[in-house]
């Protein structure tokens, strides 16, 4: 076999762990993820796994800073435009509700207080420095940017699926979805005007 499908192969079995323990970690959090299951799902072995990952915190590491990469990419921030911004999260965590259960097991298990990843780790240096931009262009209210982040963050999450009130999903109706996306996008647009 050449080394170039043994690398792929690899890869594949990488991955199929990767998707097996995002889904693990997401419905029982680091402490009740099993890894004899995420094993036996994803058809390959604990030798494995622990040489791609190292430990079971090692792989729940890889696989929580793919989840904030992912977010990055897939919903950048627009200073310009904070309530779009708050709809296309609130979008996503109906997309993907793996992604914000797994933050929340990472505050409940790890980061009880403080900022949800180490400052080494931290990667909204980007969001800060533009919301930072938007209120010198007068377009954002004045305030500490990382207050104004965690706001608009806070309001996107309130029909996410850790919302104490509500937990919406993709199949409810989508005229459901449009209401509650026009109330975000405007309660956003109020409370972060100049």
């Amino acid at each position: 076999m050449s080394d170039q499908r043994l690398t792929a192969r690899g890869e594949a079995t990488r991955q199929r762990i990767i998707d097996v323990a995002t889904r693990e970690f997401a419905e029982y959090g680091i402490a009740g993820a099993r890894i004899e299951r995420v094993v036996a799902a994803a058809r390959t072995n604990k030798a494995q796994l622990y040489g791609y990952f190292g430990s079971k915190d090692g792989l729940f590491d890889a696989i929580f800073s793919g989840s904030l990469e992912r977010i990055m990419d897939v919903v950048p921030i627009d200073a310009t435009d904070l309530a779009g911004w708050a709809v296309r999260l609130y979008d996503e965590y109906l997309e993907r509700p793996d992604l914000i259960r797994l933050a929340t097991w990472a505050r409940l298990e790890r980061r009880p207080t403080g900022h949800l990843v180490a400052d080494a780790d931290r990667v909204d240096a980007g969001k800060l420095e533009a919301i930072a931009q938007a209120q010198a262009a007068g377009l954002v209210r004045a305030g500490e940017p990382f207050d104004v982040m965690a706001v608009v963050i806070a309001m996107s999450m309130a029909w996410s699926p850790v919302s104490n009130v509500y937990a919406a999903t993709a199949d409810e109706a989508a005229e459901e979805h449009e209401r509650r996306r026009a109330f975000l996008h405007d309660s956003v647009r109020r409370a972060v005007a100049p």
